[in-house]
Parts: structure tokens; sequence; C-alpha cells
């Protein structure tokens, strides 16, 4: 809905540009409330012209914005891939100082238990 609105705006602003232009450049004569042949001739080339200019530079925009899109595109996956290779880096570099810092420690505990018969047992009330 949002960019409808500005699309419309653009719009609006266009033809009040263009109309504003063509008016200036075109009507010279006040004095009949009809226009002149020659002012029709001009509104109408001053309006062809006005929309074949618009209609280039939009379409050198749209080829331009493809470029610079593409552009950018293979600028963000160039830093995506030297992010990773520095995070590998990072990664490898901290793996390598904690294999040389930490020595493992060896224990040996015998876990092996012993069943203990109930008459094994002392009696707290006979000690």
């Amino acid at each position: 809905m949002d960019s409808q609105i500005r699309n419309f705006k653009d719009f609006l602003q266009l033809y009040n540009k263009l109309t504003e232009k063509c008016f200036l450049h075109c009507t010279d004569n006040f004095f009949t409330r009809e226009l002149s042949a020659e002012e029709s001739n001009c509104l109408d080339k001053c309006v062809l012209k006005f929309s074949n200019v618009n209609q280039r530079v939009m379409n050198a925009y749209v080829h331009d914005q493809a470029i610079i899109n593409e552009r950018r595109m293979k600028e963000m996956e160039e830093q995506m891939k030297a992010n990773e290779a520095a995070a590998l880096a990072a990664s490898a570099t901290a793996t390598a100082v904690d294999s040389s810092i930490s020595t493992p420690i060896e224990t040996n505990i015998n876990t092996s238990t012993t069943a203990v018969s109930p008459t094994e047992v002392p009696n707290q009330a006979q000690l």
C-alpha cells in the first residue's frame, strides 16, 4: 500500500513537471480559450520529447542499477569468503594455542566394587 502511494506521488510529480515545462515553453497567447495550431503542435512535441527522455533515463537507470547490484553482490560474497577464512584461521590458531597449553591429566581410579553380605555388616547395636 505504501509503495502504491509513493508511486502515485512520483507519477503526479512527473505529470506536474511535464505540464509546467510544456505550458511555459509552448503557450504564448492568452487572448483565446482555444489552443492555436502552433501551440497544439508544440505541446505534442513537448510531451513526446519529455516522455522519450524520461524513458531513456529510466532505461539507463535500470541498466546501471543492475550492474551496480551485481557488483555489490560480488563484493559481499568476497567479504563473506574473507570473513569465513579469517574465522577458520582464528579457530585454527585458538586450537593450536589450547593444545599447547593444556596437558591431559591421567587418573587411575579403581572402580571395582565387591559385594558385601548382610552378615559381614556389623550391627550398630553390637558396637
